[in-house]
């Protein structure tokens, strides 16, 4: 990779020259008294340097840092150097530069030292967590479950799993078709940044509207346009900002469907693609997507409300009445996938993720080029947010798909949440039907993007004479093709094509050289560079104006006029007609790029007929496994590149023969074919919705509660359980009575479940709605920075304040804490505040949902626990959780705390603990371990959770991962039609771990 590693070869070549370079540092240290004299030495050490032929400052900065390299200050002090007439001066300046350099390279190495001590200790770590894992799992492993042998196809590898035969006809397409037509699927897709609609779309207008813009549009329409799928939400940002055109701020885009007969059927009438773009973030300003994150929650609500509502639409169109749910929610890139996680979890709906750029492998790339500390590149880049938000799309998703293996391989074997040798061991024993210890590993699937080809018609080509198809000589060549030819002396020549952005990642000026200096290859071909779009060179980005006037300069070196064309202006619709052009010239399309993550243009140069020749970095590699129209080279060897180039133009039959394989194979980079795979993946996920749809209750309930309805929806939640703490003593007279208290709660949940399956008989006098859902409006009380006293007086204070509204029924109460609800019912009982006071309880971090019990006068004593456990909750985030497997692994981390500690610092809570919360009391605050250290070594291990401390550190709660106080907010809305808005969250000036969730998203809140 092209980075700062030139900083060292230059400092070599520097203290190659021997004294000369101790002359320069004295000279570089004299002060102001001896300027003339250190002038002087200074001249003669950079003459001794030039006359002794070991280093040319000037061959070197024109070679290789304009060439090779982004650093934007030391490029244009070179070209005012450059521009120096003086010799003394100039070499002067240079002088300067290399001690500027000797500074980079000094910090570069304190910045690789730093991180190399953080790899050794976190590869340490993760051998040791993987050990415990290991130590888990039975000593008896299969073969399979080894992952030893790497001849062995992945489990992540899609030739191993069940797949359809390819649509290779059209006969395939129409089978295909019918067999799937009556399906009505919903899917739902996220992508959040950048500038996104359906025409005319504004690619390279900025970073964030690029490659992902495109790709994601084309999917939605492509799904939309699919057998069996009914509609498609591309979901994203309205933005209505004075900079940007109005149509980014209309709520609802449709698609155009794909032109394909093949792919027709029956449209509905809320059917096909649409953008549906919610508001959130600042309304009248267009931000980078390094500054959403803080608005995060904000969407995450205004998208749930809007898959409710369509659901529900959908549900009368297609659903004979019931809720149609999204089959899968899709998040592509950080920002959408920690959005997609949040509302898989609020829906319990499978979440599928694509990266398309991962945060670990930028912080890699950025850390190596030894300019930036990792605070100065999270500071820049936020990170740190967006790699927490990447593995938290590893504990929540299903499937992650990637455009490549190479992908699967390297780029996501850097985060703690993925280990391929792990997963193959999970997967062994699932298939084998042994436990997993509560371990679980998303799916890793290569599908790469697809592309429209249905436009697309090959021209003819003859290999003895010119080509084309004679039916369009009669037609005008496009206005593209003049603009380059003016370039040529002889424009009949083969052409060899590259389409790429003047970026230093993109190894332009290693094809140059490779093209000038091969004369051979010169004499047969002519070069055209496309390098987007520009108007005067000093106007562009420093970086890309680097790499084009290192272009132009390596043009004249070699004399290539009348060689390389190198257009200023080209449109996007033009670019299929510059395929054309080269593979009439009988050409051939290269992508030498030092790492191409895929390699979209070399599928599209490959639909017109065109071999290539490509980087053997990165995707490339799986595209000339499929197509076979090319071949691999070395990106770094410029003498490979040319040989290669060579070869496919001067041998006819070669070329041939990888045009021909290209056009036979392209059709699987389809759209088409694409969205085959993706539905026969997502179609193997076991389906996931919210449960209660399956009864006959309705989320719209009446004023007028009717004890029928009640009665209906008693398989549903469970209900009004009353239990005597005296009767549960009686059977345990040596227990406390806070293990009495746990063991009631789980109890009452295993009454309930029985409950549900029994005869309701008896029970009808007691069996009512939660009575929040008639309320207009619901405070929520979640102050966690208080002692209990103090919190029972907030709750007094508030009482008070909404007496008025309280007396009309139009004000319901939440209560939200980290206790348990045997800790709350004591705490309320303690300040003389009734149960019933309150419509709901989201207790122990939001784990728990309880009501409180609707006919609390028959109590035979206060010892008793009035409260009715919601199960429907408990099956919407109980996703990955770990159990008792997980609890274990607690236990035996906080033991190892323990002992290096040399005190207790960390000791299990079993009377706070609940089936879907394990907590600890820690009496160390200072000694405990940070929440994301915490995380991190249970991700190792394939352990998802949750893991929250209370405001002062006291108390440590692991939860669901997709468990929160907010996700429960969020379900009161789904289960209970409370809108989210009409919700006050108050909160104290601090709080627990997930104080900020409570503060993000629609619900407003109260300090």
């Amino acid at each position: 990779m092209a980075g700062n590693d030139w900083i060292n070869s230059y400092l070599e070549a520097i203290l190659d020259a021997g004294g000369a370079a101790g002359e320069i540092s004295a000279a570089a240290g004299g002060g102001s008294g001896v300027a003339g004299a250190s002038g002087e030495k200074r001249d003669k050490s950079s003459l001794m340097l030039r006359e002794r032929g070991r280093f040319s400052p000037a061959r070197y900065f024109v070679e290789e840092v304009i060439s090779g390299f982004d650093e934007t200050d030391l490029y244009k002090t070179w070209v005012r150097t450059s521009a120096m007439r003086s010799p003394q001066e100039r070499n002067t300046r240079l002088e300067n530069m290399s001690w500027r350099i000797w500074n980079l390279a000094r910090k570069k190495k304190q910045i690789e030292g730093e991180e190399a001590s953080r790899l050794s200790k976190q590869h340490q770590e993760r051998e040791e967590a993987r050990q415990y894992a290991a130590a888990d799992f039975s000593e008896d492993l299969s073969e399979g479950e080894k992952g030893e042998n790497s001849n062995e196809p992945s489990i992540h590898d899609e030739r191993t799993m069940t797949r359809m035969p390819r649509i290779g006809s059209t006969d395939a397409i129409e089978a295909w078709a019918s067999q799937h037509k009556d399906k009505k699927l919903y899917i739902v897709l996220i992508s959040i940044h950048g500038l996104i609609r359906g025409e005319n779309m504004e690619l390279g207008r900025d970073s964030d509207t690029g490659g992902q813009v495109k790709y994601v549009v084309e999917l939605a329409r492509a799904l939309g346009s699919t057998p069996g799928i009914y509609r498609v939400d591309l979901l994203t940002r309205q933005i209505s900002a004075p900079d940007v055109d109005w149509s980014y701020g209309e709520p609802t885009e449709m698609l155009s469907p794909i032109c394909s007969e093949n792919f027709g059927h029956e449209m509905g009438e809320s059917s096909g693609a649409y953008i549906v773009r919610i508001p959130f973030g600042p309304r009248d300003k267009y931000i980078p997507k390094e500054h959403l994150w803080p608005y995060i929650q904000e969407f995450v609500d205004g998208a749930l409300v809007h898959i409710v509502q369509m659901s529900k639409v959908l549900g009368e169109q297609v659903g004979s009445g019931q809720p149609v749910w999204p089959v899968v929610i899709h998040g592509h890139y950080a920002d959408a996938g920690d959005s997609a996680a949040l509302l898989s979890g609020a829906l319990n709906v499978p979440m599928v993720f694509t990266g398309h750029s991962l945060g670990r492998d930028k912080l890699e790339q950025i850390l190596k080029q030894g300019r930036q500390t990792r605070d100065e590149i999270n500071a820049t880049y936020k990170i740190m947010r967006r790699i927490e938000a990447e593995e938290l799309c590893l504990d929540a998703s299903e499937i992650i798909i990637t455009s490549t293996r190479q992908e699967i391989e390297q780029q996501w074997g850097l985060y703690d949440g993925f280990d391929l040798t792990m997963a193959r061991k999970l997967r062994a024993r699932i298939k084998r039907g042994v436990s997993c210890f509560g371990r679980y590993m998303p799916r890793m699937i290569a599908i790469p993007p697809g592309m429209e080809f249905s436009h697309i018609a090959p021209h003819d080509v003859d290999l003895d004479g010119e080509a084309g198809n004679e039916d369009d000589s009669a037609s005008p060549d496009p206005p593209i093709w003049a603009d380059i030819m003016r370039f040529f002396s002889n424009p009949r020549k083969p052409m060899i094509l590259a389409l790429a952005r003047p970026d230093p990642k993109k190894n332009i000026t290693t094809l140059i050289k490779a093209f000038g200096e091969h004369r051979e290859l010169r004499n047969l071909a002519n070069l055209t560079l496309i390098m987007g779009n520009r108007d005067v060179i000093d106007e562009m980005s420093s970086t890309n104006a680097a790499v084009l006037t290192s272009v132009l300069k390596l043009i004249d070196k070699y004399d290539l006029y009348g060689q390389v064309a190198y257009p200023k202006h080209h449109k996007q619709s033009e670019v299929p007609d510059i395929y054309r052009l080269a593979a009439r010239t009988k050409g051939v399309f290269i992508n030498c790029a030092f790492i191409e993550p895929f390699g979209l243009t070399l599928i599209e140069a490959a639909a017109y007929g065109l071999p290539m020749v490509a980087t053997r970095n990165g995707g490339p590699v799986d595209i000339h496994r499929v197509l076979d129209n090319g071949i691999l080279v070395d990106p770094h060897n410029q003498n490979e590149i040319a040989e290669a180039l060579y070869k496919l133009v001067s041998d006819k039959h070669l070329w041939a023969q990888c045009r021909q394989n290209g056009l036979k194979n392209i059709h699987q980079f389809s759209w088409p074919e694409h969205c085959k795979n993706y539905l026969s993946r997502v179609g193997t996920l076991k389906p996931r919705h919210p449960r209660w749809q399956k009864s006959n209750d309705a989320t719209e309930i009446s004023e007028a509660d009717s004890p029928e309805d009640s009665l209906r929806d008693v398989h549903d939640i469970s209900l009004n359980l009353k239990l005597s703490l005296d009767s549960e003593k009686s059977g345990s007279k040596e227990g406390n009575s806070n293990i009495v208290r746990r063991h009631l709660e789980d109890a009452v949940q295993k009454l309930s479940i029985s409950v549900s399956a029994s005869s309701v008989e008896g029970l009808s006098e007691n069996v009512r709605w939660p009575s929040l859902c008639g309320r207009k409006h619901i405070i929520v009380i979640a102050v966690d920075s208080v002692q209990d006293a103090d919190f029972v007086q907030i709750i007094k204070n508030i009482f008070e304040a909404s007496s008025y509204r309280r007396l009309s029924c139009s004000v319901g109460f939440v209560l939200s804490t980290s206790k348990s609800i045997s800790e709350i019912h004591a705490l309320l009982i303690s300040g003389g505040i009734e149960t019933s006071d309150f419509d709901a309880f989201i207790c122990n971090s939001g784990s728990d949902l309880c009501y409180p019990s609707s006919s609390s006068e028959d109590m035979l004593s206060p010892a008793e626990l009035p409260f009715m456990i919601d199960l429907d909750y408990h099956t919407q985030i109980e996703y990955r959780w770990g159990g008792e497997g997980l609890r274990k692994t607690l236990i035996r981390w906080a033991a190892e705390k323990n002992s290096e500690s040399g005190q207790n610092v960390i000791v299990e809570d079993e009377e706070s603990s609940s089936t879907y919360c394990i907590s600890f009391k820690v009496t160390n605050t200072e000694a405990a371990s940070p929440v994301k250290e915490i995380r991190r070594t249970m991700r190792i291990q394939a352990l998802r959770c949750h893991v929250l401390y209370s405001h002062d550190g006291s108390k440590l709660n692991v939860i669901p991962v997709l468990a929160s106080r907010s996700q429960a907010l969020r379900y009161l809305y789904i289960r209970w039609g409370v809108e989210l808005s009409n919700m006050t969250v108050v909160v104290g000036e601090s709080g627990d771990t997930d104080y900020e969730s409570l503060l993000g998203g629609s619900a407003r809140g109260l300090a």
